[in-house]
């Protein structure tokens, strides 16, 4: 069962994110609008991955699920994303379990939000 939504504007050919616990919205539907993504993941618990700022806005609002982790790297090389994501995916997912909104950026990463 997935427990991952990877978002349309993330890369769809990653090998990290092939698998059962991932769902690509490209494979759901890529011109979900995201309050329907938003539904759809709170719906199926699913962590929303994303570079999109509009879900951590809104996870920081609302009380409830779906969980979010915001990719903050920036611009790079499509190589270089790869890297980095690899190396800091497995504390971010970590993560994700402990706190409702998880930031990565290129050096560290950051949980806001925390559950009980």
């Amino acid at each position: 069962m997935a427990r991952y939504l990877i978002d349309a504007n993330l890369p769809y050919y990653f090998s990290l994110w092939r698998g059962p616990a991932y769902l690509h919205l490209n494979d759901v539907n890529d011109s979900m609008p995201d309050g329907e993504l938003w539904t759809y993941a709170r719906r199926e618990n699913l962590t929303i991955v994303t570079k999109d700022a509009d879900f951590s806005n809104r996870a920081m609002l609302e009380p409830s699920l779906p969980r979010v982790i915001h990719v903050r790297l920036g611009n790079m090389k499509m190589r270089e994303f790869h890297r980095r994501i690899a190396d800091l995916w497995p504390e971010a997912c970590a993560l994700s379990e402990q706190y409702k909104l998880v930031l990565i950026f290129a050096g560290h990463l950051q949980g806001i939000g925390e559950f009980p």
